[in-house]
């Protein structure tokens, strides 16, 4: 086990990063000399993905320049590459914009709050996943209306919260920080003479509906009874059964080909796990679009059953391609990613406070014959999320902050947290640097976005609306 440098150290290594790149340089946002075309970068991302299924991405993207937003991590991460970096590297989630971040149950049963996407995940500077939070946060504020100064108190006081969590964390025990966690009944106690009593009936009721989003409730959903058979229901091109996307293969040649991709994934489970996995046995599968920047991957929902018909478990196997921030990271942190998959599931564990018990990957030969890697969690585990659109000022400078103690928590327990904080100081400086940042890059957002809908209007883009 190597030695680490004592504390004194680490914050001097934080102290000299803040001489090397003060926190106000981090307010300037200038495109690079020759800064590409965003929609010919996009393009050329969108290579491997399902043709068919590009025109709903770009349906979605179009919406509006947040849901634009959520779909061009790439993008950011090119730009962010250009500017002045910390080097204070974390395990960054990748693309944690605000609607990354939602409930879900712990293995305990408990409803916590915490980062919930990691395809993008790898080592890179920690203010990458601040900076990415922010410009969301301006971006929906103005989705929202709310004027320039409400959007800039919004980002500033979630910049402040993540600063201030992240000077508590770098004084905590480790064992009391890998600890901590966003338990929403102990946030509603917590936070309850903070909130007025309609925000505070709007969290219960949140909480509610993420507590119905089983297995249970999607098995009741997603599948019918086919000539004595549980299968899924196609919703074209939503979902579609994987018997109507590969006709040319038996049913049986194909269930072969599920249970031994099944099969692979449960080597990646601990042993308790694969004693839990083994009481399922698989029923039938379907591909699934989902989100909007993962429109296009191969993503499939698979559905099995344990005692009997109604003690079903689905499970999601999501594709998992090479991060954006692959090869813009100039210090990769000395992990040698041989598994996109794995890298997914290795950095989520790293980054949440709980992570989902039938989380694992696998690498399969596809119907197309290519190699490629996929992870796997469940579908729907008290799943739920904020409904941004409809948060006043003080509501999204609630969530923002709550977000960024999410992001705070992950980055201390992947990163050096006591070199972060000493990095970020006592001041609010960062703080303000970040609002201005997240307004001038959310200018790029908007006029990426213009550029790609007259892609879309002039022909060069195809795209299919309310899919």
């Amino acid at each position: 086990m190597a030695r680490r440098p004592d504390p004194a150290s680490r914050a001097q290594t934080g102290r000299e990063a803040r001489k090397r790149v003060p926190p106000a340089a981090h307010a300037a946002y200038e495109p690079a000399a020759g800064r590409e075309d965003p929609v010919g970068v996009l393009t050329a991302e969108e290579g491997d993905r399902l043709p068919e299924l590009l025109p709903i991405r770009h349906g979605r993207m179009m919406a509006s320049p947040l849901a634009f937003y959520r779909g061009t991590a790439l993008l950011m991460a090119r730009d962010l590459a250009t500017a002045p970096s910390t080097e204070l590297d974390t395990h960054l989630c990748g693309d944690a914009h605000i609607f990354n971040f939602g409930l879900y149950a712990s293995p305990e049963r408990r409803l916590v709050f915490d980062l919930n996407d990691f395809d993008e995940t790898h080592p890179g500077p920690f203010e990458w996943d601040v900076k990415r939070l922010a410009t969301s946060l301006a971006l929906a504020g103005r989705e929202n209306g709310f004027k320039r100064r409400d959007r800039a108190a919004i980002v500033a006081s979630s910049v402040r919260a993540y600063r201030e969590a992240m000077t508590r964390f770098a004084a905590m025990r480790t064992l009391d920080l890998w600890y901590a966690r966003a338990d929403l009944d102990e946030l509603r106690e917590q936070l309850g003479d903070k909130l007025t009593r309609t925000r505070q009936e709007r969290l219960a009721r949140v909480g509610a509906k993420a507590r119905t989003r089983t297995s249970l409730q999607a098995y009741r959903k997603l599948t019918a009874e086919v000539d004595g058979r549980r299968r899924i229901v196609a919703d074209p091109p939503l979902l579609v059964p994987v018997e109507d996307l590969v006709p040319d293969v038996t049913r049986k040649q194909l269930e072969a080909q599920i249970i031994d991709l099944m099969a692979g994934y449960r080597d990646s489970l601990a042993d308790d796990r694969r004693r839990l996995f083994d009481a399922f046995q698989f029923v039938d599968m379907a591909r699934k679009v989902v989100g909007v920047g993962s429109v296009g991957t191969r993503c499939w929902i698979v559905l099995l059953t344990g005692r009997d018909p109604d003690d079903p478990l689905l499970l999601q196997v999501k594709e998992a391609g090479p991060s954006v921030l692959r090869g813009l990271v100039p210090r990769p942190g000395g992990t040698e990613i041989d598994n996109e998959g794995r890298r997914v599931v290795a950095g989520q564990r790293i980054m949440q406070a709980a992570s989902d018990i039938f989380l694992g990957w696998h690498r399969v030969e596809g119907f197309d014959g290519k190699t490629r890697d996929f992870y796997v969690r469940q579908l729907r585990d008290w799943k739920g999320g904020a409904t941004v659109q409809e948060m006043d000022a003080g509501a999204l400078t609630a969530y923002g902050s709550l977000c960024a103690w999410t992001l705070a928590r992950a980055h201390a327990c992947g990163g050096d947290r006591i070199a972060i904080a000493a990095y970020l100081g006592s001041r609010d400086r960062f703080d303000k640097a970040l609002a201005e940042f997240a307004e001038s890059y959310a200018d790029q957002v908007e006029a990426d976005h213009a550029a790609f809908t007259a892609a879309v209007r002039d022909g060069r883009l195809e795209a299919v609306t309310d899919v």
